[in-house]
């Protein structure tokens, strides 16, 4: 299994970017999907998830300006980021719990590799 995660880039504050993850693999199911991010100097954090059902949570911080997404025939996940500061500057993670096909109870959390967001103020 991996994750493809892409979108990230430079923009300024007040701006937007969108940031998709799409799985690829030995897929039998996909439960939750997240976005983590890792600022310099600091932990890697939840940013928001979303069920399969596609219930939601998001960090406060990012509350009113970010919406995740998913498209389940397209195994991929969506970050749209609005109204960007320059405190959401950080590398940002997709996560997945998915299940093979060999163990279709058993999900495993898998990362993607990553994409760089930088806010300019």
């Amino acid at each position: 299994v991996q994750l493809q995660a892409s979108g990230g880039g430079l923009v300024q504050a007040g701006g937007s970017l969108r940031l998709s993850c799409v799985a690829s693999g030995n897929i039998f199911s996909i439960n939750v999907m997240s976005w983590f991010r890792q600022a310099p100097g600091k932990q890697r954090e939840l940013v928001a998830d979303i069920t399969s059902t596609s219930n939601t949570n998001y960090a406060d911080s990012v509350k009113g300006r970010f919406t995740i997404s998913r498209d389940n025939a397209k195994n991929t996940v969506y970050l749209q980021m609005n109204d960007l500061k320059s405190e959401d500057t950080a590398i940002y993670y997709c996560k997945a719990w998915i299940a093979s096909f060999q163990r279709p109870n058993v999900p495993t959390g898998y990362w993607g590799q990553g994409t760089l967001v930088t806010v300019s103020s």
